[in-house]
């Protein structure tokens, strides 16, 4: 069976909240591989809430489908303040990624109690501005940035980021609404580690399987390698709700 769309392989699911220091409750999800413990997690931070972001953002659901499985992976997806998605809705209000910095907080904490292992964030649009400006300040392996807009993270935050020696992959699509190679090469210069990587033909919401792909296979490639290439068939079981 060929590995695309909704498909969604084995897993471990748990429904989970996150508690913030501010006294919020966030809903989310932890999908962890079905038999055996993760190598590596990744903490997902999700689009623009008002724009239609949310933890089931098709990169993140898909990643949460597929990687347990493919890459023994744990996923972490969560409705930052105010979103909804079918798993509920998180409480208080959107903040424009200010009191958010309360919600990559209450991720990171879970992520730790849970002892799951080698945390990365990987944050998308509105969720790469929640990554530059907070994510420095907690214990991750490293950071992935897809389709970073840069309108919320300043030029004294992104030049911050010098220096760090924690990964930091850029993917910046070709035909991106925001921000396109050629300029994002000029606005991450200040970064001169990071790996900045132009993909061709994409745009700004990663839209048909192979972009997906390509984002998954990205992920991989920086979080667990050795689990490369991704298979695009599946033969093993199906769980029985998908």
């Amino acid at each position: 069976m060929e590995i695309r769309g909704p498909l969604m392989l084995p897993a471990r699911r748990e429904e989970i909240e996150l508690e913030t220091l501010d006294g919020l409750t966030l809903v989310g999800e932890i999908a962890l591989p079905a038999d055996r413990e993760p190598r590596a997690t990744l903490v997902t931070l999700h689009p623009l809430p008002t724009a239609g972001g949310f933890m089931d953002s098709h990169v993140f659901r898909k990643a949460a489908a597929r990687l347990p499985a493919l890459a023994d992976l744990a996923v972490l997806r969560f409705n930052t303040r105010g979103t909804s998605s079918p798993r509920g809705t998180s409480e208080g209000e959107f903040d424009g990624g200010r009191a958010e910095a309360f919600d990559v907080a209450a991720a990171m904490d879970f992520v730790r109690e849970r002892g799951l292992p080698s945390p990365w964030l990987v944050g998308w649009s509105f969720g790469t501005e929640l990554t530059l400006k907070y994510g420095r300040d907690h214990a991750a392996e490293g950071y992935i940035l897809l389709s970073p807009p840069l309108h919320r993270a300043t030029e004294e935050e992104v030049a911050a980021w010098a220096g760090e020696p924690r990964p930091l992959v850029i993917l910046v699509p070709e035909f991106d609404d925001f921000l396109r190679p050629e300029e994002a090469v000029r606005r991450f210069a200040s970064v001169p580690q990071a790996n900045l990587i132009a993909v061709e033909g994409a745009k700004h919401l990663w839209v048909g399987e192979s972009q997906t792909r390509r984002v998954l296979t990205e992920i991989v490639a920086a979080v667990n390698p050795d689990a490369l290439p991704l298979p695009t068939e599946w033969s093993g079981p199906l769980p029985d709700a998908i």
